[in-house]
C-alpha cells in the first residue's frame, strides 16, 4: 500500500510541475491579451474624441466596437484559463497533502 501511495505522490509531483509550467505560459498569454486590449481601447477612444464625441459617451461606445469587444473577450478568456490553472495547482497540492498524511499514518502504524 505504501508503495502505491508513494507512486501516486510522484505522479502528483509531475502533474504539479507541468501545471506550474502551464501557469507561466497562461500568465504570459493573459498579459499579452491585456496589453493588446488596452492599446486598442486607447486607440479607439482617441479616435472618438478626435471625432468630437462627448467624453462621457466614449467608454460606452468603445466597448461596443467589434475589434475592441473581441480583444476584451480574448483577455477575459485568457484570464479564465489562468485562474483555472491556479485552481488546478491548488487541487494538486491538496491531493499531495492528503497522500502525504496517509503515508504518515501508514508509517506510524508500521512501527506499532
Amino acid at each position: 500500500m505504501e508503495l502505491e501511495l508513494y507512486e501516486e505522490l510522484q505522479m502528483k509531483t509531475r502533474q504539479l510541475d507541468t501545471s506550474i509550467k502551464m501557469l507561466r505560459k497562461n500568465g504570459s498569454e493573459y498579459a499579452k491579451a491585456e496589453r493588446d486590449y488596452k492599446i486598442l481601447l486607447r486607440t479607439e477612444c482617441l479616435k472618438l474624441r478626435d471625432a468630437g464625441m462627448p467624453i462621457g459617451l466614449i467608454d460606452k461606445t468603445c466597448y461596443g466596437i467589434p475589434a475592441v469587444a473581441e480583444k476584451r473577450f480574448n483577455r477575459d478568456l485568457c484570464l479564465t484559463v489562468y485562474q483555472a490553472n491556479q485552481e488546478a495547482i491548488n487541487a494538486i497540492k491538496l491531493e499531495m497533502r492528503l497522500i502525504e498524511n496517509q503515508l504518515q499514518r501508514e508509517w506510524g502504524q508500521a512501527g506499532d
